[in-house]
């Protein structure tokens, strides 16, 4: 029977030989990283944008609907005020949903530019991953076959 300490010396040693170049990951982490942080960024640019857009609607609406909300002496005029608020808010609803609008292409084209960003990263980091083991086999086949 087989010792579980004759196996783990075993798979060390097979490890071992398998050279992993541990920067490959450090490096992979730190760009996910950063481009974790800046995606974070555009999304919290763009709620805090979009919060701002909301409020200033809501109190837009709370205003004129205190006007629309005031006693009249005629029954006309109340017809007259509804209809005012009704225009208002039609109004303040077509502004407030191009200014999302504007926030959405916004964070469209700075994601886009992200990823793009991040896909030319990812591609030169591979490139280079590449190279280095395509020259670090090579030099291993002419060691082995300068010793034949």
């Amino acid at each position: 029977m087989t010792n579980a300490n004759d196996f783990t010396k075993v798979m060390q040693d097979m490890m071992a030989k398998f050279p992993v170049d541990a920067s490959a990951f450090q490096n992979a982490f730190k760009s996910q990283a950063a481009f974790g942080e800046k995606l974070s960024k555009v999304a919290l640019e763009a709620a805090e944008k979009s919060t701002e857009i909301s409020s200033k609607w809501a109190k837009e609406t709370i205003a004129k609907l205190s006007g629309a909300a005031k006693a009249k002496v005629e029954p006309a005029d109340y017809t007259k005020a509804v209809t005012d608020f009704a225009t208002a808010s039609a109004e303040m609803a077509a502004e407030n949903m191009a200014a999302f609008a504007e926030v959405a292409k916004k964070v469209q084209m700075e994601t886009v530019e992200l990823l793009l960003a991040a896909g030319k990263d990812a591609s030169a980091e591979a490139s280079a991953a590449v190279k280095k083991a395509t020259d670090e086999v090579t030099a291993v086949a002419k060691k082995a076959a300068a010793a034949k």
